[in-house]
């Protein structure tokens, strides 16, 4: 039985959604945050996407934004030549650290006591959040604006990524790089999946992987068009990408087969990542809407119910191997959704 899959909207933005995050998962759930060209980042409540609340003070676009694992903070970066830091549970400005360009990230440590940013003056920052008034520690060496950039290695090393057709390996303690990668076009995306140290990148129609500590690289896929940004599942079963056509694609990590492609949104794609449970997906668009994708379509889950119809007689069967199909000679149809490392079979029989 096909499932359709029906993404939830999130409407509020007036401009193109250019970066979104999630938070941890913390005791009251986990958190989005999305970054505008509106100005006006917010943050919503993850699994439903239901707006909480948002960050005022910017005076231009905001080109990036991020939250703190246990969704205490929240940073941004703008057009307005600053970054901003956030008190995420009052929404009140913390701090505002000033720039000599337009910032286009922000990236917290795993302590959320630093804070690295990356911008148009080619230079990266790393902000002491206990010394609001000292002098940021300056890293150097891209020759375009800094597009992204992200804390790898326990916070050791910085991985950042700019409009030179560059990616850069820093050493945090010297300020020297480490390693630079060369592309034959501007990289448009970077994820860093710390559980087995995987850095994701997108350029043209190419998504790629590579060991985050090496540079190393893992694997590369070409899309049907340019891909903005992409995301690797937390169980790093299969992969997320959206670009200029519209599309959200969905491939097989293993075997770089697609395994679906939805049409949602009414503008290119500029951003995509994976809740921290894995359960969905988010991405930001040209359109000014954030949506939510389900992971696997049909399974009960925030907003999402999954119904059957009156005339299904539905029975439960657990299975000892999560990830192998059962195949029934009864010719009814089996449906199967993955909960908890568990899967459950649905066994429906048609009483048409």
């Amino acid at each position: 039985m096909a499932m359709r899959q029906t993404p939830l909207t999130c409407s509020g933005h007036t401009r193109p959604v250019v970066d979104l995050a999630f938070s941890g998962i913390t005791p009251y759930g986990y958190f989005l945050i999305s970054a505008c060209k509106d100005g006006k980042p917010m943050l919503r409540q993850g699994d439903t996407g239901d707006w909480i609340g948002t960050f005022l003070g910017h005076k231009g676009a905001v080109w990036g934004a991020t939250l703190n694992k246990e969704a205490t903070k929240a940073a941004t970066a703008a057009a307005d030549f600053s970054a901003k830091v956030w008190d995420a549970v009052t929404g009140d400005e913390v701090l505002t650290l000033a720039h000599k360009h337009i910032v286009k990230c922000v990236n917290f440590t795993q302590d959320s006591n630093c804070l690295l940013t990356g911008g148009n003056d080619k230079v990266l920052r790393i902000y002491d959040l206990s010394k609001p008034e000292a002098e940021p520690q300056e890293i150097s060496g891209h020759t375009s604006a800094i597009k992204k950039a992200l804390w790898c290695n326990d916070d050791q090393q910085i991985l950042s990524a700019a409009e030179d057709k560059t990616i850069r390996l820093w050493d945090r303690n010297t300020g020297e790089a480490v390693k630079t990668l060369s592309f034959e076009a501007s990289v448009s995306s970077m994820e860093y999946i710390p559980d087995g140290e995987i850095l994701v990148i997108t350029y043209g129609r190419t998504i790629a992987f590579y060991k985050a500590h090496t540079l190393d690289p893992i694997k590369t896929i070409d899309a049907p068009a340019s891909i903005h940004s992409a995301s690797l599942h937390p169980d790093k079963d299969f992969f997320v990408a959206g670009g200029d056509d519209f599309k959200l694609y969905k491939y097989d990590y293993s075997t770089k087969e697609e395994m679906e492609s939805y049409k949602g949104h009414f503008g290119p794609v500029h951003c995509v990542r994976f809740s921290p449970d894995g359960e969905l997906y988010a991405s930001g668009s040209e359109d000014g809407t954030l949506r939510l994708w389900q992971t696997a379509v049909g399974k009960t889950y925030g907003l999402w119910k999954c119904v059957l119809p009156e005339w299904f007689e539905v029975k439960w069967y657990a299975v000892e191997k999560p990830n192998v199909p059962v195949h029934g000679g009864d010719g009814n149809q089996r449906l199967q959704c993955l909960q908890h490392n568990k899967a459950i079979l649905y066994t429906i029989q048609d009483r048409q």
